[in-house]
């Protein structure tokens, strides 16, 4: 049973307004604000009366939404994090270092970055596509997991060795 979550009413309001300007009818409704402005151009011989509607009105529409948008893609972010926190917690091969990744600096990330790219190397020498690699033992675990590969009937050893050369 699930039980009922108490919003405050700016929660509220940000989720009837990312549902209400994300739907069809809310892009009808832009596109036929657009239409009838632009007929009563004419009409107001397109005075900078007219430009400054659309204008503004734009304006004022585009700064809310940067607030809007930003309120939803934090809370969407903060759900995944966890949602993938959880995974890398409950998944025996996965590194805990892992969980609150996004806490770190961008050179630390950038450090990263370059140890998945040695372990893409590594598993690109692999034949078996189920081998996986924790970021704690990667060299260690290639070695040992290549070994008991090459006992296997299915292993491929000559594309290994053709890899290697090329």
């Amino acid at each position: 049973m699930k039980i009922p979550k108490k919003k405050n009413l700016f929660e509220r309001f940000a989720n009837w307004a990312t549902i209400a300007t994300g739907s069809s009818a809310a892009f009808i409704t832009a596109i036929s604000v657009i239409i009838v402005w632009g007929v009563t151009g004419p009409i107001f011989k397109y005075s900078d009366t007219w430009q400054l509607i659309i204008n503004t009105g734009t304006t004022i529409v585009t700064f809310l939404m940067v607030f809007l948008i930003q309120k939803s893609q934090n809370k969407d972010s903060k759900a995944i994090h966890l949602k993938l926190n959880e995974l890398l917690a409950s998944h025996q091969g996965a590194s805990n270092r892992m969980v609150d990744i996004e806490d770190i600096t961008e050179k630390e990330l950038d450090q990263l970055h370059k140890f998945y790219v040695q372990l893409a190397a590594l598993a690109e020498q692999e034949d078996d596509l189920t081998c996986t690699h924790s970021i704690d033992a990667a060299q260690e675990n290639h070695t040992s997991k290549l070994e008991i590969l090459k006992t296997k009937p299915h292993y491929n050893a000559h594309k290994l060795k053709s890899r290697k050369s090329n």
